[in-house]
């Protein structure tokens, strides 16, 4: 593994300046990304500058900004520890079953954190408050950070760590001082799509009544009707997410990490856990009882208590194919529309890629009643044959969802060296063959990973399903949310099975694709 920095001049059978054919798609893609913008600041606008600092400054704005804040700065350090620690334990340490352990330290993101959510209440009705959206958050998004970071390590030339360790450096200073560096890009991209999530969630912490940006605007569209109200709120959450995307980027860097061809020198050496192999053991037990233990009982249980009379085989049927459907078809579109994006933040990075790229990121960080809204708005005035169609529905999914398909792209992307794709060319191929010959088929895995990303995300799915979806479409999300809000767990328990055993092989082939990213 070696860092290079991103080049400044022209290669050999490298332009300075991106492809037409990448630009065009990518400009597309941002142009879209900045409808939802476009109807905040309209609205804004449209209710004068005195009226939105009148509502801006607000103390119900100051609590909830507290909340949103106080809640990321706990959040994201924990998903990190476990991601990061887990992840250690299992590539580098000699952990007993480290490949079961593998594996079922990402089977948590295979359960919806508004399932995870509705579990914890069953077992605990008084769950409530800042401490309840922390245990929930943390156990529901830590393998965002666990998958890429495995990975990475996996990846990484064992080299370096055995001259750092001949040089003197003990293993606490080897990994903090040479292997975590390497990490970053993982590591960030990882913790970027934690803090994004946290911004946008709605259905896990509505369950828990605790309040933040995303809750509050839906009570303040569904309740009362107030658009004003809900399009401020949501301009303080874009500025937020701007702030995390200039933090995350200044911490990215311009540093790349690839290594040419597969394997490696040497094997890694474990650490040897001797008498901590118990401790090790415990935490990972932990973990995995709590994020997958206990949803998985409670909703066994209530399938218990409801019986057969829960289970409606004619209605739970479309509803299965239906949320397959979305899935599949919203993951190829997002995977196709982040392709040139991350192609762009890789090879040609700069202010234009950049912008190009972030645009797509205050979007995603949008909660989805607001961007479903501001397409309801746009198709009724401009484009009134799209409304409540498939078509709609799914260009929403792509502009949420991008950067779950955007992380591991740029990531497989980095990883794979350009000079391969200059000696194809070299050797007579098209600057277009040798992308399809030898770049795309290294970053098949990334791209394969996204794709899960994305059908886990759309099968989750809730309020900009509810509000977009044409007549008579229903996911599994979306049908559990309604029993459950009705306080019918048992008969909600079906949907949240289902839903879990869908999400659960597109959990494990993000899981397996990431570790292919990692054997390239």
């Amino acid at each position: 593994m070696t860092q290079t920095a991103a080049p400044r001049t022209a290669v050999r059978g490298h332009s300075l300046r991106p492809p037409l054919g990448v630009v065009v798609p990518a400009v597309v893609v941002a142009v879209l990304s900045l409808l939802p913008l476009g109807f905040v600041v309209a609205t804004t606008i449209q209710i004068g500058w005195d009226a939105s600092i009148a509502l801006l400054m607000r103390p119900r704005v100051g609590e909830l900004l507290g909340n949103t804040l106080l809640l990321m700065a706990i959040t994201v350090p924990l998903c990190v520890v476990i991601g990061v620690g887990a992840a250690w334990l299992v590539e580098r340490t000699s952990l007993a079953g480290s490949p079961l352990w593998g594996v079922a330290l990402a089977m948590p993101l295979a359960i919806p954190a508004f399932v995870t959510s509705y579990a914890w209440v069953s077992v605990i009705p008084s769950l409530s408050g800042i401490s309840a959206g922390v245990l929930i958050a943390t156990l529901s998004y830590f393998p965002f950070v666990y998958i890429p970071v495995k990975a990475a390590l996996a990846r990484l030339d064992p080299a370096l760590e055995h001259v750092a360790a001949s040089l003197g450096h003990g293993p606490v200073r080897v990994f903090f001082g040479t292997v975590l560096p390497q990490l970053r890009l993982a590591l960030l991209g990882g913790s970027l799509l934690v803090a994004l999530h946290l911004l946008s969630e709605y259905g896990a912490f509505a369950m828990i009544r605790f309040d933040t940006f995303t809750t509050v605007i839906m009570d303040q569209y569904r309740s009362t009707f107030n658009g004003p109200a809900g399009s401020m709120l949501a301009g303080v959450l874009m500025v937020l997410c701007l702030l995390i995307l200039v933090v995350e980027a200044g911490a990215r860097g311009r540093a790349r990490y690839a290594r040419i061809g597969s394997g490696v020198a040497s094997a890694p050496t474990r650490a040897r856990l001797g008498w901590r192999q118990l401790p090790a053991q415990t935490v990972l037990a932990a973990v995995a009882v709590l994020s997958l233990g206990v949803p998985l009982a409670v909703i066994a249980g209530w399938l218990f208590r409801g019986g057969a009379k829960a289970w409606d085989a004619s209605e739970i049927g479309g509803v299965v194919a239906q949320t397959l459907g979305l899935g599949i078809l919203g993951a190829i579109v997002t995977v196709l529309a982040a392709f040139p994006l991350a192609w762009l933040a890789v090879r040609y990075p700069g202010a234009i890629s950049r912008i190009l790229e972030r645009t797509n990121y205050t979007t995603s960080a949008m909660p989805g009643i607001v961007l479903a809204l501001s397409f309801v708005t746009i198709s009724l005035a401009l484009v009134p044959a799209l409304y409540q169609t498939t078509a709609m529905l799914v260009i929403a999914y792509a502009l949420l969802f991008l950067p779950r398909a955007l992380v591991p792209l740029q990531a497989g992307i980095a990883q794979a060296p350009r000079c391969l794709e200059e000696s194809a060319q070299a050797l007579g191929r098209t600057p277009s063959g040798s992308f399809l010959s030898v770049t795309l088929r290294l970053v098949a895995p990334a791209a394969a990973a996204g794709g899960a990303m994305v059908f886990l995300a759309v099968a989750g799915e809730l309020t900009a399903t509810l509000l977009l979806s044409p007549i008579g479409v229903s996911t599994l999300a979306t049908r559990f949310w309604s029993l459950s809000s009705e306080i019918d767990y048992a008969g909600a328990a079906p949907y949240a099975l289902l839903l879990v055993l869908i999400c659960a092989p597109m959990t494990y082939l993000l899981f397996r694709q990431s570790m292919k990213a990692a054997d390239l």
